[in-house]
């Protein structure tokens, strides 16, 4: 599961995805997340992977 921290500081950024980034998002956290303990995981990391794929994925349109 991807851990609550990284969730929270990712939707302080976006109100709404659609569920292809969310889809996206999940793919690429979820892998890591699930073979690692919590305290393992590199919450910056994530974070910065989710708002890469946001980035290109949205590429400059706004869900506000």
């Amino acid at each position: 599961m991807i851990p609550e921290r990284v969730e929270i500081r990712t939707a302080k950024y976006f109100m709404y995805l659609p569920d292809e980034i969310m889809r996206e998002i999940e793919g690429k956290l979820l892998p890591i997340c699930i073979w690692a303990e919590e305290e393992e995981l590199n919450h910056d990391e994530l974070v910065r992977w989710a708002l890469e794929i946001i980035d290109k994925k949205l590429n400059g349109k706004s869900f506000k």
